[in-house]
């Protein structure tokens, strides 16, 4: 009797804690939820936007009630999220509103791809021509950083602060080693020279032919990153090198302004009296600052129009279980959605893709053609629009990419881990009987045999070829020509479109402007697809699926659980896989 009470008293006492720690969840989430109403902000007088450049960048704003909560939970600052889209919804905000007078690039640690810091930077480089101001300061500018804030008027620097600037390099991880203790091979089976998805798992180092594509597009990337920095800076490519070379980031300070890579060194209460002289007051005190997420809270002043030109995003990876990533079914259903909408006359659809299931990119592949023969498509190319990217992509009328786009990676592959080298680590046996004779083929539990491999290889032959007819007709190319250009091999956007892959460079307002033209509109509005997801949907679909996703980006930190998704990657490439290295990391 003593011991069920003690039990029963022990099972009470548990329940309870769980009942308290569970309203204190949900407190947390009605706070979120409550501090992110959208509440209309009016812009006064003498305005100037603060685009903090700090955090993650990504394609589109998301509301992301779960971060905050888990952040503090585990004693840290909430990870900052900010949409493309969003920013630059509000550098055009900002350009037609009068009472802005400004904008201030305020130095962070933004992260996020050299084509999508572009797509910022060509934005501000049209809303210089309204003739408003555009300053930047930081006390630390990452490499990034100061390409993006390079485009302003001027561009200031903390007294004691530090400018990086030193190239690019890649770097990718290798799993080879670990997988050899652990006593599981992968096996490949793959199409394309260039194709290095897979060498991670099977090697400890690039192959030449990786290194080539690898070396090549870096250079691409770095030669346009020098061309707009000289530009904007009236500094010599020649100079620009020099300083890289002698790695301006443990550099004195003064060497950053001497070689007029930056306009003064102040700090950061130095800025107040730049505000004053550019806005014309006296007192700072009568300047105000609209923070990004005030900016997104400004009414749009655009007219509603009946016609519209429809955006459908497609970002991430292709059918690879990520909820946020695309999910062909989904996909395929917006794109029919946006097809039988009468009010669209025109589609963008916007890539920013590495890659993934060939199966699924085939399934949007259709889809695409399919609405292709109703209205016309644009496809704008974000940071990537690679392997299974490029297959959703080559049937477009057109294809828009920035310079620094990574695309192409036309090939395949497929992987089947062999773990007999673990079962004999751990003591496990496996013993069976079967009818025919490949009964029991493609075992996890041993390795190939030569007919199986033939089976696999000829599997991985029909898919490639499947894949380069969809690029070479889409393309307008010669089937021979294509896979030339083809084997798995990454280009930049600028030499896709030597190549013939891409048809011109820009950003997503360049693509809508050209669809708009093509359905020879001149009055529309722009309609996104799938409609963004509103905080509650978001809470329940992150209460379902990635409270762990959150749970452990606290306590990993981005590095290290972007190493564990990598690995756990590699448990969704059964079938044919299209998709190109994403583990290589740019600085």
């Amino acid at each position: 009797m003593k011991q069920f009470l003690k039990f029963t008293l022990a099972t009470i006492v548990g329940i309870i804690i769980t009942s308290v720690i569970g309203m204190l969840l949900m407190f947390g989430i009605i706070g979120a939820i409550a501090g992110s109403a959208e509440k209309v902000v009016k812009v006064q007088p003498n305005s100037v936007y603060e685009l903090e450049l700090n955090g993650q960048l990504i394609e589109r704003s998301k509301d992301d009630p779960f971060t905050e909560i888990f952040s503090n939970a585990f004693g840290q600052d909430a990870a900052k999220i900010i949409g493309l889209d969003d920013v630059l919804a509000n550098i055009r905000k900002a350009k037609a509103d009068e009472n802005i007078k400004g904008i201030y690039l305020k130095g962070g640690m933004l992260t996020g791809g050299y084509a999508s810091v572009k797509e910022i930077r060509d934005a501000l480089a049209d809303f210089r021509q309204s003739g408003k101001f555009i300053v930047a300061y930081a006390d630390t500018y990452s490499q990034k950083n100061y390409y993006l804030s390079s485009i302003a008027d001027k561009v200031y620097l903390n007294t004691q602060g530090m400018l990086e600037f030193q190239g690019i390099a890649a770097n990718t991880t290798f799993f080879k080693n670990t997988l050899d203790k652990l006593g599981v091979e992968m096996q490949i089976v793959k199409v394309g020279t260039y194709k290095s998805a897979v060498e991670p798992y099977i090697d400890t180092k690039m192959s030449e032919a990786n290194k080539e594509q690898v070396t090549a597009f870096i250079n691409s990337i770095w030669k346009n990153v020098l061309a707009e920095i000289s530009q904007s800076r009236n500094i010599p490519v020649d100079s620009l090198n020099r300083y890289a070379d002698a790695m301006m980031t443990f550099q004195p300070t003064e060497m950053a302004l001497k070689n007029k890579l930056v306009d003064s060194l102040v700090y950061s209460d130095g800025m107040n009296e730049v505000f004053k002289k550019l806005t014309k007051q006296e007192d700072f005190k009568d300047i105000h600052f609209i923070s990004h997420s005030d900016m997104n809270k400004v009414p749009h002043s655009e007219k509603m129009q009946k016609q519209k030109v429809a955006v459908i995003y497609g970002v991430g990876g292709i059918d690879m279980g990520q909820t946020d990533e695309i999910t062909s079914e989904d996909l395929v259903e917006t794109i029919n959605e946006v097809k039988d909408e009468k009010s669209v006359k025109a589609v963008v659809f916007r890539v920013n893709s590495p890659g993934g299931s060939a199966y699924g990119s085939e399934q949007i592949w259709h889809a695409i053609t399919e609405l292709k023969k109703v209205k016309p498509v644009i496809v704008s190319m974000g940071d990537y629009a690679a392997s299974g990217g490029y297959y959703i992509s080559c049937a477009a009328d057109s294809i828009i990419a920035q310079p620094n786009t990574l695309t192409g990676s036309i090939g395949i592959f497929g992987t089947i881990p062999n773990i007999e080298g673990l079962n004999k680590k751990i003591g496990l046996t496996h013993d069976g009987v079967k009818t025919n004779k490949m009964s029991d083929a493609i075992s996890l539990n041993r390795a190939f045999t030569p007919d199986e491999r033939n089976i696999m290889q000829s599997y991985i032959n029909r898919g490639y070829e499947l894949f380069t007819k969809r690029c070479a007709d889409g393309r307008g190319m010669n089937i021979d020509s294509l896979k030339a250009i083809a084997e798995g091999r990454v280009w930049t956007g600028e030499d896709a479109m030597r190549i013939g892959l891409v048809d011109k460079l820009g950003g997503l307002g360049d693509a809508i402007k050209i669809a708009a033209g093509k359905a020879k509109l001149e009055n529309y509005m722009v309609k996104e697809f799938p409609a963004k997801e509103d905080i509650m949907t978001r809470l329940f679909k992150d209460m379902n699926s990635t409270v762990e996703t959150k749970i452990l980006k606290s306590r990993l930190g981005d590095e290290n659980y972007r190493l564990l998704k990598q690995i756990e990657q590699a448990k969704y490439f059964n079938g044919i896989q299209a998709l190109m290295p994403v583990n290589i990391t740019l600085n």
